[in-house]
């Protein structure tokens, strides 16, 4: 089995790597993305590539003899609101661009596109079902529901075997903050356990829907897996998550660390950034992923746990 990877340079995209390297089916991963990546394993099936999807050759060098796609590359929710055209560029128009390279290959591989639970916005129900509307008040939100439809047009039409995971907020990142709205979700855990003091700019009564890593990852190459017939003509599944509030995720960080740790956190608001994830949903019925096998994590004292396993820091 051929895989591509696209947004190879984050840590979603090499850690699917390295879950994909695992196995002996996959006789080649190439990882793509528009900033050098650093290898990170001598595997001679990992190609390291360099490629701007938004022209139509790097698309095509991408998708030629990719029987599966992980199409994992964006521009995150800040940056899409404050760079408009980027933001389309990027997450619409590149997007369609491995879409329209795959389907020239005449071989319907797998089309796996991490979509975001930013699709949603109020007004919300209560819990958000297979069946709730999208209606994102934001350009990221806006940007991967086009890109959704895409995938779904494309699979309609036999061109590939479309996918699309909508993906919750992913807890514990490694590295360091970055332009997307919800960064703080993971810097209010990741700097306290380096020693480092984070801002909060949202209250401590905020619901959010959250995931791991090690989810994402598990979850994805389920995706992957799965028989085409198993999904059928729905081809969007919400991943399952965990709804925990701010004051529960810093209670949990204490727990797990000590109050030292929770004591380094402060709270200035950003209006922008609770304008974005305020309208983001946090409950969610994920009765069909979990029939699907698709998995969820156990609380959010497991993702700090997570966190600390795979990065082995913690401050005194």
């Amino acid at each position: 089995m051929n895989v591509a990877i696209t947004g190879g340079g984050g840590f979603l995209g090499r850690r699917l790597a390295k879950a994909l390297l695992a196995d002996p089916a996959v006789s080649r991963i190439t990882l793509v993305d528009a900033s050098e990546v650093e290898a990170f394993s001598q595997d001679r099936r990992l190609e390291i590539r360099r490629a701007d999807l938004r022209d139509a050759g790097a698309a095509r060098s991408v998708a030629d003899g990719a029987d599966t796609l992980f199409h994992l590359a964006a521009v995150v929710s800040g940056q899409a609101e404050a760079e408009f055209d980027l933001g389309m560029a990027v997450n619409v128009d590149a997007t369609r661009s491995l879409l329209e390279a795959a389907r020239a290959g005449n071989r319907r591989p797998k089309f796996l596109f991490t979509s975001s639970l930013a699709v949603f916005g109020p007004p919300l129900p209560e819990v958000v079902t297979e069946e709730t509307a999208v209606h994102p008040r934001s350009s990221y939100g806006a940007q991967k529901a086009m890109g959704e439809l895409l995938v779904c047009e494309f699979n309609r039409r036999g061109f590939v075997d479309g996918r699309v995971l909508r993906l919750p907020t992913v807890c514990v990142r490694p590295g360091r903050p970055n332009a997307a709205a919800s960064s703080f979700v993971s810097s209010i855990i990741r700097e306290p356990l380096n020693g480092e003091p984070a801002n909060c700019p949202v209250g401590k009564d905020l619901e959010l829907w959250l995931t791991s890593p090690k989810a994402v990852v598990a979850n994805l190459v389920h995706g992957a897996r799965l028989p085409d017939d198993a999904l059928g003509e729905g081809r969007i599944v919400n991943l399952p998550g965990i709804t925990v509030t701010v004051g529960e995720m810093i209670d949990s960080l204490a727990r797990v660390a000590g109050h030292g740790a929770s004591e380094r956190i402060t709270f200035k608001s950003d209006e922008t950034v609770k304008r974005i994830v305020a309208s983001w949903p946090a409950r969610f019925d994920v009765t069909r992923a979990l029939g699907l096998g698709f998995t969820r994590d156990s609380g959010f004292v497991s993702l700090v746990e997570d966190y600390l396993a795979t990065e082995g820091r913690r401050a005194p």
